[in-house]
C-alpha cells in the first residue's frame, strides 16, 4: 500500500519508518525541509516539502494512488483540514488526525475522521496505572453507545476462564496484555496475576461491570 504522512515529527517520523520496515510505500509531507533528517539516511520514500491540505502538494505525495493518510503535524487545524481533503477530494480510504484538544476529537470522530487525541491519550494512560478503575474509555463508537477501556480484575479472577469473565460480567474481553504483549484471548484463556483486561461494553453499563470485576466470582456449588 502507498501512504502519505503529513508531518515529520517523532510520531510522522517513526510511522514512516515502521511502514516502510512493512513493505509499504511512503511520503512524507513538512513545511520544513530540516524534519526530514529525523527520518535518517536509510529511508527510501518521499520526501515533499509543503503543506497537507495543498491538493498539488498531496499529488506530488502520491496521494492519488494512497490507500492510507495520517495528519499526524502539531496543528489541530491543518491536521483536520489534511484529513478532510484526502478523504473528501482524493477518495482515500483509510485517514486518520491527530488532535490535541480531546473536545475536538470527539466533533470529528462523529463527523467521520478518525482522531487520536494525543494528549486525552497519554493521560489516560497514565491515570489507568495511578486509578484502575473509572478511568476514561480506550475508544468509544460515534454513538458513544460502546466503548473500550480497560477495566482492574480483581486477583480473585486469576486461574479463570475467559469465557466466565464474560459470563458474569456481561462484556466481550477484546484482548489482554500480558507480560508486555497483547493477546487475542480464546473462552479457554485462563486469566493469569498481571494481566490487563481490555473489554467491550455498553457505556452505560461501567459501574457494574468495574463492580463485578472487583468483586471476583459468585460462589457456585461444584466449582
Amino acid at each position: 500500500m502507498h501512504i502519505v504522512i503529513m508531518g515529520c515529527g517523532r510520531v510522522g517520523s517513526a510511522l514512516a519508518q515502521t511502514l516502510e520496515q512493512q513493505g509499504h510505500t511512503v511520503a512524507v509531507i513538512d513545511q520544513d525541509p530540516t524534519a526530514f533528517r529525523r527520518l535518517g539516511p536509510g529511508f527510501g520514500g518521499r520526501r515533499v516539502t509543503g503543506v497537507g491540505f495543498d491538493q498539488d502538494t498531496l499529488r506530488e505525495a502520491g496521494i492519488e494512488e494512497a490507500g492510507a493518510f495520517a495528519a499526524v503535524s502539531s496543528g489541530d487545524n491543518s491536521n483536520i483540514i489534511s484529513a478532510r481533503v484526502a478523504r473528501e477530494m482524493f477518495g482515500v480510504e483509510n485517514v486518520a488526525a491527530r488532535i490535541y484538544d480531546p473536545r475536538r476529537a470527539e466533533v470529528y470522530q462523529r463527523l467521520g475522521i478518525p482522531t487520536v487525541a494525543t494528549v486525552r491519550w497519554t493521560a489516560d494512560q497514565m491515570l489507568r496505572r495511578l486509578l484502575p478503575s473509572g478511568a476514561e474509555p480506550l475508544w468509544r463508537d460515534p454513538t458513544g453507545g460502546v466503548q473500550l477501556a480497560e477495566v482492574h480484575a480483581s486477583t480473585k479472577w486469576v486461574g479463570h476462564k475467559i469465557s466466565r469473565l464474560q459470563d458474569e460480567t456481561g462484556v466481550r474481553v477484546a484482548f489482554l496484555t500480558r507480560l508486555g504483549e497483547a493477546i487475542l484471548p480464546t473462552s479457554q484463556t485462563v486469566l493469569q496475576e498481571g494481566d490487563l483486561v481490555h473489554v467491550m461494553m455498553r457505556a452505560s453499563d461501567v459501574d457494574k461491570v468495574e463492580a463485578a470485576f472487583a468483586s471476583g466470582p459468585e460462589e457456585e456449588g461444584g466449582h
